[in-house]
């Protein structure tokens, strides 16, 4: 069964070549948190003091300004980064996606790409030979695959990882949206794909701005401040108190319906208790064994 526990989980980054403050927020910017000062050498303290606990089902959305420590925790649960201090703990096997461009190279073929994304995802190349035909035919590249990716557009590179991506059977899928190049069109059909892939992963944690994109593939989420996190919850309660509004406000009748409510028109209304966007304190929102 899949799993993740995290429990009072810290990652803290010593500088030991800080030499100027603009050294320091390059690095802060990077990592998230903030930088501590009871230390000779300059820490960065991306993550305090986290709980997270998930199972087989869980589909969490990260949120929180850029720095706030969101890609912190998605590396955190993906191996890269280990605790400074705490644990965490993770059943099943990762596929993280934390940059949709991360492992293709510019110089080989869109065909070598699906590949060599597909190696780095943990297939073999046996498996990705088998998905090409489908990949090919989602993406519409056409002859482009034939081509040198630094021959494609962003939107083109988009595609062509989103199609790799998605053909893929992960149990914990770690998600980092990458999709703002892809025109609306495309986007409509890549949704499906996604929504597929979600399905068949055991647990999701998808950080990402898109209100739409986490109204349809998560059901609670966490908000990331300065490393630590703010509030743990129902997914609509959490983005009004991030945001100050409601999710619902600005989004369309048509999108309301594809999320399946049988009622759009009642979740147009802000649900009791976050009608003045407050954002709720960890200890008052969440129980330990929420995560909080």
């Amino acid at each position: 069964m899949v799993s993740i526990d995290v429990r009072n989980a810290y990652v803290d980054f010593p500088i030991f070549d800080a030499k100027t403050r603009s050294m320091k927020k390059r690095v802060l910017g990077k990592v998230g948190g903030k930088i501590g000062s009871d230390s000779k050498v300059p820490i960065i303290e991306a993550l305090q003091d986290v709980n997270l606990q998930l199972s087989d089902g869980d589909r969490l959305a990260l949120v929180g300004h850029n720095g706030a420590g969101k890609s912190t925790l998605l590396r955190l649960l993906s191996g890269i980064y280990e605790p400074t201090r705490g644990s965490a703990k993770v059943t099943g096997k990762v596929a993280p996606v934390f940059d949709l461009g991360v492992g293709m190279d510019p110089e080989t073929s869109g065909f070598e790409n699906i590949i060599v994304r597909g190696l780095f995802l943990g297939k073999s190349r046996k498996e990705m030979e088998k998905r090409i035909d489908d990949i090919a035919e989602f993406t519409e590249l056409g002859d482009y695959l034939a081509m040198p990716l630094r021959t494609y557009s962003t939107g083109m590179r988009v595609r062509l990882a989103l199609g790799v991506v998605t053909s893929i059977d992960p149990e914990i899928l770690i998600l980092d949206e990458g999709l703002g190049a892809v025109d609306a069109s495309f986007m409509n059909k890549a949704r499906d794909r996604l929504k597929d892939l979600v399905k068949r992963s055991g647990i999701l944690v998808f950080a990402s701005h898109s209100d739409e994109l986490l109204l349809e593939l998560c059901d609670q989420a966490m908000w990331m401040d300065e490393g630590r996190v703010r509030q743990h919850g129902r997914l609509r309660e959490v983005l009004t108190g991030y945001k100050g509004r409601d999710p619902f406000q600005n989004v369309s009748r048509e999108v309301l319906e594809r999320l399946g409510q049988a009622n759009p028109d009642d979740l147009a209304k802000p649900s009791d208790g976050t009608a003045n966007g407050q954002a709720t304190d960890t200890s008052a929102a969440t129980a330990p064994a929420n995560g909080g």
